[in-house]
C-alpha cells in the first residue's frame, strides 16, 4: 500500500510475520516496525509490548491489535484464519515449509516470502517445489545455500543482521572460553550425529575456565545457564575467546554474528567438522568463508589445534583484542543494520 502525503510517498505494507525463533523474529519484526510497515507477528510478539517469550525486549512500537490477535488465537499457522490472510498485503513465512503447503491455496494469491534461516535441505526445497512454480517468494540467509541439491533459487539474499551500537566494548577481562547455545549435549542423535559440536567443544576448551550459556545445557557438565539480553551483551564483552561450533546445517547462526560483532575473538570449527553423516556432502557451512584466519579470527578442522588457539588467546589479552577488532569489522560489513535494512527495503519495495 502506497499513501501519499503532500509531495512525500510513503509506504505502509501490512506484513503477517510467521516465526519459528523468538530472537530472529525480534530481530525482523523490529526491522519490518523501522521501515514504517504494520507487522503482525504470530509467534513470540504477538503482542509486541509484551512477548511471551523474553529473550529480547518488547518492541514498543509494534503493533498491538487485539482482533488480529483474536483471530490467530482461533486458528493456527498450519490453518491461519481467512481474516488473517485478507487482512496483509505480504506473508513471510519463517523456514517452516509446512506452514506454506497447507495453507498455499488459501494465500497464493498475495505476496507469501519463504524466509530461509539455515535449516533447508534438498526435502525441504521439494516439497516448496509446487508453491515456487506458482509464486512463492524467496528470501535466503546465506549465498552458500545454492550448494543445496534441488535448490530453488532465490529472489534476494538477505541476511541476519545486529546493531554495532549494541553488540561492542570488548575487554576480554575475564579470561575464560564461552560459547551459546541451546539443548548442545542432547541435540546428539541416537546414531551419534553430533548437530551442534559438543564433542569438539568439550574436547576443544577442556582444562579451561569455561561456560556454555543457553537453556537446556544442565547434561553438559558445563556451568553457563540462560542469560537476559543484557547478560548476554555482557558476557561478549567480558569474555576473553568466544568458541563457535556452529549448528548443523546452517550456514551462519545469530549467536556467530552477536559475539564477532562485539568484538571478542571468535575460534570456530572448519567445514570438515561442521559436515556431519546425516546430510553429506551439503557443505552448507559459511563461517571460514568469513574469518581470514589469523587475521579476523581463526578456524581450523584439528581439536588440537583449535585448544591451541583458545590457548593462545586467553594468555595474549592484547592479541585477543587485535583479533577480535578486526573481526568486529568484519562482521558489521555483511551483518549491520544499516545494510540488511536497506536490503529489505530495496525488497518490499519491489513487490
Amino acid at each position: 500500500m502506497c499513501i501519499r502525503l503532500s509531495t512525500k510517498l510513503i509506504y505502509s505494507m501490512k506484513i503477517l510475520y510467521l516465526s519459528c525463533h523468538s530472537v530472529l523474529e525480534f530481530d525482523e519484526v523490529s526491522l519490518f516496525t523501522d521501515l514504517g510497515h504494520q507487522v503482525f507477528s504470530m509467534g513470540s510478539y504477538m503482542q509486541p509490548t509484551a512477548p511471551h517469550d523474553p529473550k529480547r525486549p518488547p518492541i514498543v512500537n509494534g503493533l498491538n491489535d487485539k482482533h488480529l490477535q483474536d483471530l490467530y488465537v482461533a486458528s493456527s499457522k498450519d490453518n491461519i484464519h481467512p481474516d488473517l490472510i485478507e487482512w496483509a498485503d505480504t506473508i513471510i513465512v519463517m523456514h517452516k515449509p509446512e506452514w506454506i503447503v497447507l495453507n498455499w491455496q488459501k494465500m497464493k494469491h498475495k505476496n507469501v516470502i519463504w524466509r530461509t534461516i539455515g535449516q533447508s535441505v534438498t526435502d525441504v526445497e521439494d516439497l516448496l517445489a509446487i508453491p515456487r512454480r506458482e509464486g512463492l517468494k524467496i528470501v535466503r540467509y546465506s549465498p552458500a545455500e545454492k550448494r543445496i541439491p534441488r535448490y530453488l533459487g532465490e529472489d534476494r539474499i538477505i541476511r541476519f543482521y545486529k546493531k554495532p551500537e549494541e553488540y561492542k566494548d570488548y575487554n576480554g577481562n575475564i579470561p575464560a572460553v564461552m560459547t551459546v547455545s541451546q539443548s548442545m549435549k542432547s541435540r546428539i542423535s541416537a546414531g551419534g550425529e553430533d548437530f551442534c559440536n559438543f564433542h569438539i567443544f568439550d574436547e576443544a576448551t577442556r582444562g579451561f575456565e569455561r561456560s556454555l550459556f543457553g537453556p537446556h545445557n544442565e547434561d553438559s557438565g558445563i556451568p553457563g545457564g540462560e542469560l537476559t539480553y543484557d547478560e548476554l551483551k555482557a558476557a561478549y564483552r567480558n569474555y576473553r575467546v568466544y568458541f563457535y561450533t556452529g549448528t548443523y546445517p546452517a550456514s551462519y547462526t545469530l549467536n556467530f554474528i552477536e559475539a564477532m560483532m562485539t568484538g571478542i575473538p571468535v575460534v570456530a570449527i572448519g567445514p570438515i567438522r561442521a559436515d556431519i553423516n546425516v546430510f553429506p556432502g551439503m557443505n552448507l557451512y559459511e563461517v571460514h568463508e568469513i574469518i581470514q584466519s589469523g587475521e579476523n579470527g581463526y578456524w581450523s578442522d584439528e581439536v588440537g589445534l583449535l585448544h591451541a588457539l583458545v590457548d593462545k588467546l586467553i594468555s595474549h589479552p592484547e592479541e585477543a583484542k587485535a583479533i577480535g577488532e578486526k573481526g568486529r569489522q568484519r562482521a558489521i560489513e555483511p551483518f549491520g543494520y544499516d545494510t540488511i535494512k536497506n536490503n529489505w527495503k530495496e525488497f518490499l519495495d519491489s513487490l
